[in-house]
Formats: C-alpha cells, sequence, structure tokens
C-alpha cells in the first residue's frame, strides 16, 4: 500500500483509538517452568531477560527474548502456582500451549474505555499488575475471536 492509500486509511485503523503500538509477547502456559525455559533456550536460542512471581494472578512466569532485545517481541512462558489458578484451568482443559497474544498499548485505562464501548468485555474493571510492574487488563477471548487478549501498559521510567 503507498504512502497516500496508508494515510486515507489511517482514520480506519482501530488500533489508533485503542493505542496499540506492538506485539508484546505471546503467552504460553507450560507445566513446569524451569523445564520450559530451558527447552526454549536450548531449541530457539531464546535467551530469558525475566522470571518473576506473581501472586494476584498465580503464576511463575518467564519472559523469553525473540531476537537480541526484546523489540522484537518475547515468548512469555506461564507456570501455575496453585490448581486454582487460571494457567493451571487451562493446562487441565487445552494442556501446554499458546495461551494468549498481548499487545503493547500507550495506555491500558484508555484502550479498556474504548473497547467497551465498542462492546467488548474485559476481565477487569480496573487495570492490574502485570509482569515488571507493567498494568494489564484482558478482552474476554469469547468477544475476540476465542483469543485471549491481554493489554500491557508498560511500567513508566521514573
Amino acid at each position: 500500500m503507498g504512502q497516500d492509500a496508508a494515510a486515507k486509511h489511517a482514520d480506519d485503523n482501530v488500533t489508533g483509538d485503542v493505542g496499540l503500538l506492538r506485539i508484546d509477547h505471546v503467552g504460553v502456559a507450560v507445566p513446569d517452568l524451569d523445564e520450559a525455559v530451558e527447552f526454549y533456550s536450548r531449541v530457539f536460542g531464546m535467551t530469558c531477560v525475566h522470571i518473576e512471581e506473581n501472586t494476584e494472578q498465580g503464576v511463575r512466569e518467564a519472559m523469553m527474548s525473540v531476537g537480541p532485545t526484546t523489540e522484537g517481541g518475547c515468548v512469555q512462558l506461564l507456570a501455575p502456582l496453585s490448581p486454582e489458578s487460571a494457567i493451571a484451568k487451562f493446562l487441565d482443559r487445552s494442556g501446554p500451549g499458546v495461551q494468549q497474544v498481548a499487545y503493547t498499548v500507550r495506555d491500558v485505562e484508555v484502550a479498556a474505555s474504548v473497547l467497551r464501548d465498542r462492546g467488548m468485555r474485559l476481565l477487569y474493571e480496573a487495570p492490574r499488575r502485570g509482569t515488571a510492574g507493567s498494568r494489564i487488563n484482558f478482552v474476554h477471548p469469547k468477544d475476540a475471536g476465542g483469543v485471549l487478549v491481554e493489554l500491557v501498559e508498560p511500567p513508566r521510567s521514573v
């Protein structure tokens, strides 16, 4: 598409209102985080750039960089902390595999408001803490073609 055509369609681009900036990560549910980190490192040459426990979300997670920097996006490996966590339930229902697609947004509250105005259900009334201090919310998969869509606002630099 030429520049004139792209400019003509810029107003039609939903990402403008929602504030999508890029694909942030693809979340993969795994039963054992340490084994998965080792596998993705050994087989695909990915680098683990961050590991943490998020008790609010009920997961232990690792961000695996795709390429030399995180600008190329990441694969987020998610292992359950308890049998009641959403990831444990996903693993019970579907087995290991892709659990979510996440997009970086400018402002998670603005994105959520725009999406609600468009009839989308979000899982949380207000954003919650995500990986490394980010703010997150999710679009219900029944409203997004069966895909759990995560909205990620990176932490602000001080």
